[in-house]
């Protein structure tokens, strides 16, 4: 079986379309995936992949490239702290979807500053992820030490609790996230977000595939709402999406 047919297959058995990530590094990721494994080639990998849910599931896990910390780039949650001041100056609450979100590091970051601002009684967050896996790792909420480098002190004491030598999340931060599978590429969007963040995620994937999301990230915001990129990624063609930049790293749904 050879690398179209592998893709074209995959599409066929689990709606995962693998022709929207950046081809030469699909291909390598995959073929160390086959090393790794010790398999043969993309034949063997497929058939591995489609007779085990759990092997499909490492699979994805794999492929997804799951890195994440507590206020990766502290600078930006800083500026992300000032925007989210000025939606509660406009809005009696605000809608958060944290898209991609890995092992939940992000949303309960998001959360975190909102409990620190007195506002978490006014928002929602829901977080999602292609990688079922994941999710269950993000409900536990338990991290070792490497994915809280940015975390300060004071907020270790106050929002986790140390079990040996991992970090537990304290449950006035987990039960603000909902959790839910979702697929950037072939799902449905839910609507009227007032911020959305999506981060280190579409620079896998091709020109045609961001612009995609970008445009359903567009009308899943409501006026004025913000999405919140990563800072390895720029979205070169912003006006022509609808989008006002404010900054390398946000931008603005206009009206």
């Amino acid at each position: 079986m050879q690398f179209e047919e592998f893709k074209a297959k995959v599409m066929v058995s689990f709606r995962l379309d693998l022709n929207s990530y950046k081809e030469k590094q699909l291909k390598r990721r995959l073929d160390s995936y086959i090393v790794k494994l010790k398999l043969k080639g993309y034949e063997e990998l497929y058939r591995q992949i489609t007779q085990k849910r759990e092997d499909y599931e490492k699979f994805l896990d794999h492929l997804t490239i799951n890195v994440s910390e507590f206020f990766r780039d502290p600078h930006r949650f800083t500026e992300l702290q000032q925007h989210l001041k000025e939606m509660f100056r406009d809005r009696n609450s605000v809608k958060i979807w944290s898209a991609a979100c890995s092992n939940g590091s992000e949303p309960y970051s998001i959360a975190i500053i909102l409990e620190e601002m007195g506002l978490a009684g006014r928002s929602s967050i829901d977080a999602t992820d292609l990688d079922r896996q994941i999710l269950n790792k993000a409900r536990q909420a338990r991290y070792n030490r490497d994915g809280l480098k940015n975390v300060s002190t004071e907020r270790l004491q106050r929002f986790f609790d140390v079990q040996g030598d991992l970090y537990v999340l304290k449950d006035i931060v987990k039960k603000k996230i909902s959790f839910r599978y979702h697929d950037l590429l072939n799902d449905e969007y839910q609507k009227n977000y007032d911020l959305i963040v999506c981060r280190n995620v579409t620079i896998y994937f091709t020109r045609e595939a961001q612009d995609l999301i970008y445009k359903k990230f567009h009308r899943s915001l409501n006026t004025n709402g913000i999405l919140f990129i990563g800072g390895s990624e720029m979205i070169f063609n912003y006006k022509e999406l609808g989008y006002e930049k404010l900054s390398p790293c946000f931008y603005k749904k206009g009206t």
